[in-house]
């Protein structure tokens, strides 16, 4: 079948959610980690939001500390440093929709992720805890799947 079209190796990723507070920060950290030297990676948010402790705790399960992790919006990360990527990976609809306006002034491929909000999950901390923890996995293995080829390219 051979790979889809377009799918070139970025030098820049923006990850973007809702409120830049758990499923973007998550899956920024989870590609730093993976190639801390390969890629320049960032998150934002449609809006701002406040970092969730969930999502704190889950990524620390990995051994991976996102506490210091500031929330911010896709404006304040363009008033901050600009908004130079080369891929923007949305993973909630908002991000989608404002990641294609920004294709009209920014030459960025965008592409969409539908990712499982787990801030609405009910329970006891154990089960909102295992909910993050699906997000986090299925990040993961998104995340493995379309950047496998970068640690190869790199080095």
């Amino acid at each position: 079948m051979g790979s889809p079209p377009r799918v070139r190796t970025p030098q820049a990723v923006l990850f973007a959610c809702g409120f830049n507070s758990v499923r973007s920060p998550m899956a920024e950290s989870l590609l730093q980690q993976m190639f801390p030297h390969a890629l320049y990676v960032k998150s934002a948010g449609v809006k701002k939001g406040e970092l969730d402790p969930f999502a704190v705790a889950v990524m620390a399960e990995l051994g991976q500390d996102i506490s210091s992790h500031r929330p911010m919006t896709f404006e304040e990360l363009d008033d901050w440093e600009g908004l130079n990527f080369d891929l923007i990976i949305t993973l909630s609809p908002e991000a989608h929709h404002k990641a294609l306006e920004l294709t009209h002034t920014i030459a960025a491929d965008v592409e969409y992720w539908p990712t499982h909000d787990p801030t609405g999950a009910d329970g006891n901390r154990e089960q909102k805890l295992q909910a993050y923890r699906e997000v986090c996995d299925s990040l993961l293995l998104r995340i493995r799947k379309r950047f496998s080829k970068v640690g190869a390219a790199s080095g």
